[in-house]
């Protein structure tokens, strides 16, 4: 199974913290997963691969969204 999540920002520099904030979810995952996540201009772009159950890239995704609203979130904080 293999999934492409595409996120677009106002700016670089947003998707920047963004890209930064879920990046160190690229470096441990479990045998039979593979996340990569890129930066391309003001886009986010995250690549999940599954090789394993369909509950583990559901959950991959449920965790990848989590860290992104964080991200979202502290940026729009830190604006005020």
């Amino acid at each position: 199974m293999e999934t492409e999540i595409r996120l677009i920002y106002k700016n670089e520099r947003e998707a920047q913290a963004v890209a930064k904030a879920v990046s160190p979810d690229n470096v441990e995952v479990p045998l039979g997963l593979n996340v990569y996540t890129v930066r391309n201009g003001s886009e986010v772009n995250t690549k999940i691969q599954c090789q394993t159950r369909l509950e583990t890239l559901i959950a991959t995704i449920d965790d990848l969204l989590a860290c992104v609203s964080v991200a979202e979130k502290t940026f729009k904080v830190a604006k005020k």
